[in-house]
């Protein structure tokens, strides 16, 4: 770059010169990855806490509902009329069972993102401006 004229400022020209290496290159793939991991548990988390938002407002509907009637309640593909309280037992099952699904997507969202923060700092150490690390 020896011209007089460049868009880029010294600090900018002399990072887009750098030599990426091997390790640098793996390191760009893992943020790669991992990247595309905090996407897919970011995605599958907004489900489940939209699940457990439902089954909420239910139980909430349930609590107004008279005891000694029987609620249609769906069991894998066949709904069964069950009684009003092991429909609730149920529901409070299905609840716990989805707040340990979103404390687990939760924390493999904390290690992704960890993960990404320790090879960004890495990478901008070395690159910085003439690579782009956000998701």
């Amino acid at each position: 770059m020896s011209s007089g004229l460049s868009l880029l400022d010294k600090s900018q020209e002399q990072a887009a010169e750098e030599e990426v290496t091997w390790e640098d290159q793996q390191r760009i793939n893992s943020f790669s990855k991992f990247n595309k991991r905090l996407q897919d548990f970011e995605e599958e988390l907004a489900k489940k806490k939209q699940e457990k938002e439902y089954l909420d407002d239910l139980s909430m509907e349930l609590e107004l509902a008279d005891e000694d009637e029987q609620v249609l309640y769906k069991l894998g593909e066949a709904f069964l009329h069950l009684p009003l309280h092991r429909v609730q037992k149920l529901l409070e099952n299905d609840a716990e069972a989805l707040d340990e699904q979103i404390d687990t997507l939760k924390a493999a969202v904390d290690e992704c993102e960890g993960e990404m923060s320790k090879l960004k700092v890495l990478l901008k150490s070395k690159f910085q401006d003439a690579i782009n690390l956000e998701p």
